[in-house]
């Protein structure tokens, strides 16, 4: 499993999550505030698209409304 972490504000935080499903190749996503706290965690399995992303994409929303600033972890299969 290889991780990239990047640092993202709020207002880009629902952009740059849905770039990352688009890619296909991450296998889970983790989302911390900027004291490392974890906000949300969550695996993308192959194959899943569409509606079954609808309900993250609004938690996802939600909660860039609410910080600033974020980390975001993602774990790449390969």
């Amino acid at each position: 499993m290889k991780k990239e972490t990047f640092k993202i504000n709020g207002e880009n935080l629902l952009k740059k999550i849905k770039e990352l499903i688009e890619e296909g190749n991450v296998s889970r996503i983790t989302i911390h505030d900027k004291n490392g706290k974890e906000l949300m965690n969550f695996p993308l399995t192959i194959g899943v698209v569409g509606a079954v992303f609808a309900p993250i994409l609004a938690a996802i929303g939600a909660l860039a409304a609410l910080v600033n600033e974020c980390t975001i972890t993602v774990e790449r299969e390969g």
